[in-house]
């Protein structure tokens, strides 16, 4: 009733505890455990706080510790304050209930359909330090890592403003003239810098084309087996796939019912059977593409490392219709962590992709960008090269005698010309999920080859990655494999 006097709240002073042998200052302390108070009603709106000057009495701490906690409730809106008066607690909203298991069922079906496809796609990133036999992983030991640093050091001692914003977004020139420049030489590619655009890895690359191409239902030719990574990406834009069949005898070309959209196809280097395209299965695709005007996308991951005869020159050097789509990664030349890929575009592509780059925000860091185009300026990347062929072709070499030998009775390698990883069919009807997950238990990482499939019969085997180990830790690999196996088949 108006003209009464409030009733005062009794201040819970048993409540609050400063401590001064913790890091975290006492003016911290006192307003945390204040906030704490007035977010649970242990001091209800219309609460009167005690003087400054009476709290730090009571609780043996300096006014100034007082008023400044005091100071920053009032800013976040938990006390009204004025001159002369008892700092007030004022009237808050309720805080929320904590969800329960059906309301944080509810929570997840929220997601849109693009986003549940997103979170439901399969990945194999391994285990940090256990390198045999992860597919795909190149050798770390070997690699100038103190050039690579000392370029690093050059450019950011000589920046300027050049390289510490969000420019160049399609990619640093000197890195595109680089890159147009080595893929002239290694790779028979021809395209100007304007046509090259970074990213951030080739994964970044199939993420924005699959955004930039694909309306939900558009169909898409994928290898089968194939890429699965790649495969994640379209099929979170919507893709409808086709198979496109390949074995040992290549790439089974035969039209497919439907138009394809898009054709993705890893020519030089088929993943995961480690191939390579034939003259006369080039020719038909390209036929086919103009048939169909389709996209070629063409994944040259791994195209360098072949051990029969030279380098094929990329599926994009024969290209007249100007609609081959070649994205290349230095994951495999250099390091996974560096995560530098890119594209080079048709001169057909329509314009626009710095806006499309813009928007994602893949497009890679600056400094990096201009250390590794030094890389490759001053010979690095080419001297590296040759050094790692020579040694891979060692360790493949090995890998298989090895293998055949210690194996034999649970796998059979398949024969491949190209690339840093190798395909093992299993015997005896083994399962390889189940086999890779009792590897994983010893230690060592591998992908089953029948998640490289989604149409039809899939096959049982391994994807073994030979080129991080060394002749040591390849021997106590393929140990702990043949553990695995013992402990499967019994």
């Amino acid at each position: 009733m108006s003209g009464q006097p409030r009733k005062r709240q009794i201040f819970p002073l048993d409540a609050l505890s400063v401590g001064r042998g913790v890091a975290e200052p006492l003016q911290r302390q006192l307003y945390r455990t204040l906030a704490d108070l007035i977010r649970r009603g242990v001091l209800p709106a219309g609460s009167e706080l005690p003087s400054t000057r009476e709290l730090a009495l009571d609780l043996k701490i300096g006014r100034n510790t007082v008023v400044a906690a005091y100071d920053q409730l009032a800013t976040e809106g938990y006390l009204a304050s004025r001159a002369g008066a008892r700092a007030v607690v004022v009237d808050l909203p309720a805080e929320p209930e904590p969800a329960d298991a059906a309301a944080a069922a509810v929570v997840s079906r929220s997601l849109a359909q693009a986003g549940v496809r997103l979170m439901a796609q399969p990945v194999h990133h391994g285990t940090p330090g256990h390198v045999a036999f992860h597919p795909g992983i190149p050798d770390s030991a070997h690699f100038p890592f103190g050039v690579l640093s000392r370029l690093l050091a050059r450019r950011a001692a000589h920046a300027g403003h050049n390289l510490f914003g969000t420019y160049h977004i399609t990619g640093l020139p000197e890195l595109r003239e680089a890159i147009a420049g080595y893929l002239a030489a290694a790779r028979g590619v021809s395209c100007t810098p304007d046509q090259v655009v970074i990213t951030t890895g080739a994964q970044a690359a199939f993420d924005l084309l699959s955004r930039l191409l694909i309306d939900p239902g558009d169909h898409v030719w994928m290898e089968e087996p194939g890429y699965y990574a790649a495969r994640a990406a379209f099929a979170v834009a919507g893709a409808t796939f086709l198979p496109l069949p390949v074995d040992g005898d290549g790439w089974h070309l035969e039209a497919p019912e439907s138009a394809p959209r898009i054709i993705y196809v890893t020519p030089a280097c088929q993943h995961p059977l480690g191939i390579t395209m034939r003259a006369e299965q080039r020719q038909r695709l390209h036929q086919l593409a103009e048939r169909f005007d389709s996209w070629i996308i063409e994944d040259d991951f791994d195209g360098e490392y072949r051990f029969q005869g030279r380098p094929v020159p990329a599926l994009q050097s024969t290209d007249r219709s100007a609609r081959v789509i070649y994205v290349g990664t230095f994951t495999k030349l250099m390091f996974p962590a560096l995560r530098l890929g890119f594209i080079v575009l048709p001169r057909s592509f329509p314009p626009g992709i710095s806006r499309a780059l813009g928007t994602t925000g893949q497009f890679a860091p600056l400094m990096l960008q201009a250390a590794l185009a030094d890389f490759i300026a001053e010979g690095h990347l080419s001297r590296h090269l040759k050094r790692m062929r020579r040694l891979y072709a060692e360790r493949r070499q090995a890998f298989y005698d090895t293998c055949n030998r210690e194996l034999g009775d649970f796998m059979r390698l398949l024969p491949s010309e190209a690339g840093i990883q190798v395909v093992a069919r299993l015997n005896d009807h083994l399962d390889d999920r189940t086999v890779a997950l009792a590897a994983a238990t010893q230690g060592v990482n591998v992908s089953p080859f029948s998640q490289y499939f989604r149409a039809g019969r899939e096959l049982h085997g391994l994807i073994l990655g030979y080129a991080a180990c060394d002749a040591p830790q390849t021997a106590r690999g393929i140990s702990a494999l043949r553990r695995a196996f013992v402990a499967c088949r019994a």
